[in-house]
């Protein structure tokens, strides 16, 4: 059992606060120059050279041929999920353990969530409980996947990238290939991991990150699309700029649009955290080696390593305790002498909006739930 007092005292010492949060930023290279150039420059709205920057720079470092900048990871996953096909009454297939965005986006397009289980190692999408689920429920009917319990469409499938700990995705891909299912990635959490030297996000049609001001680096606010389809591409940019027929002057729209573009001044803060990912994520990785020896000889307590064949940007740390009570006992007393832990998001469908969605058994989801805190995991200077 872990004495509290002590792991309070290392945090403290590592972070050299009195007070640790679970993910502050770090601002520590040209953001307040580019900012200012920013400001000079009175692009600071959804035009601007900054926004064009951090798109080739998002797409450079995550291999995916097409970035696409929005104002938050939310926005991202609801013009994915769009241009993906999904509509009112379909269904998509995600997973309980997730931060409520996911589902959200989902009910947005007018559909619902199908939750199947996760795998223990990953923290994301098992695809034994994916392939079970599908072999029991689902039927082909007029070229379309259909979920014989409910009568709706399956359209698509939306594993998470946990704590940006990356899922057994080609697993998942294959699987909902041989469904004639659409994988949209959920790696809001996940920039600077790989699955198979493989960046987390660009396994499916599209994928999602997330620059919120708790991610790896920030924007203040914002998310973006992946995607090798350029037809996808020009679709998303499209639809997050209010469908805008382009042209020097005159304003006109084709259809109904979002205005999810990312704004330039956002961006310009996320071009300057961009330059520092490789230093963020040396310094997490170093993180995790501290913590995995902390809590190395503690009997009963389990630190999640990064899966195998995967190279995890460890965004948040997370142990699993013996129980559920010295789970409870460990974050009122860590949380009281202010080293911020929290418990892993309740599962969706405990959430009143998605109770009454249709769910497989997750044994796994409700251990995760049970008995996982996540740890202080900014990046130390």
């Amino acid at each position: 059992m872990i004495r509290c007092d002590d792991f309070i005292k290392f945090v403290k010492e590592l972070y050299n606060k009195e007070e640790v949060f679970l993910h502050e930023p770090v601002f520590a290279g040209r953001e307040k120059e580019y900012l200012a150039d920013c400001i000079d420059s009175t692009f600071v709205s959804s035009v601007g050279a900054y926004v064009d920057r951090f798109e080739t720079e998002v797409a450079r470092c995550t291999g995916s041929k097409y970035a696409i900048a929005t104002v938050n990871g939310t926005a991202a996953l609801h013009v994915s999920l769009l241009i993906a096909g999904v509509r009112r009454e379909d269904e998509v297939i995600t997973q309980p353990v997730t931060f409520v965005a996911t589902c959200n986006a989902i009910k947005y397009c007018g559909s619902e969530p199908i939750f199947v289980d996760v795998d223990r190692e990953t923290f994301g999408m098992s695809p034994e409980s994916l392939l079970t689920f599908l072999r029991k429920n689902a039927v082909l009917k007029n070229g379309s996947v259909y979920n014989k319990a409910t009568g709706k469409r399956i359209r698509a499938c939306l594993p998470v990238h946990v704590f940006g700990h990356p899922c057994r995705i080609d697993e998942i891909v294959d699987i909902c290939s041989n469904y004639g299912i659409v994988v949209v990635e959920d790696s809001a959490e996940a920039l600077g991991s790989f699955f198979k030297n493989k960046h987390a996000g660009t396994f499916g049609k599209l994928g999602v990150l997330s620059f919120n001001g708790n991610k790896i680096i920030t924007t203040g606010g914002g998310g973006a699309i992946l995607t090798d389809d350029e037809s996808l591409a020009q679709r998303a940019r499209h639809l997050t700029k209010t469908a805008k027929v382009p042209h020097p002057y005159e304003y006109f729209h084709d259809e109904v649009g979002f205005n999810y573009r990312m704004p330039n001044i956002n961006a310009a803060l996320g071009l300057a955290q961009l330059e520092q990912l490789d230093k963020f994520l040396k310094i997490k990785r170093e993180l995790a080696k501290k913590y995995e020896g902390f809590f190395y000889t503690m009997e009963g307590i389990k630190f999640a390593k990064e899966p195998k064949v995967a190279r995890s940007n460890y965004w948040l740390n997370a142990v699993f305790f013996k129980s559920e009570q010295e789970k409870i006992e460990f974050l009122e007393t860590t949380n009281r002498y202010k080293v911020h832990t929290r418990p892993v998001w309740t599962l969706m469908y405990k959430l009143p909006m998605y109770e009454s969605c249709f769910r497989v058994e997750t044994p796994e989801s409700e251990e995760i739930e049970r008995k996982v805190v996540n740890l202080p995991s900014g990046v130390v200077l």
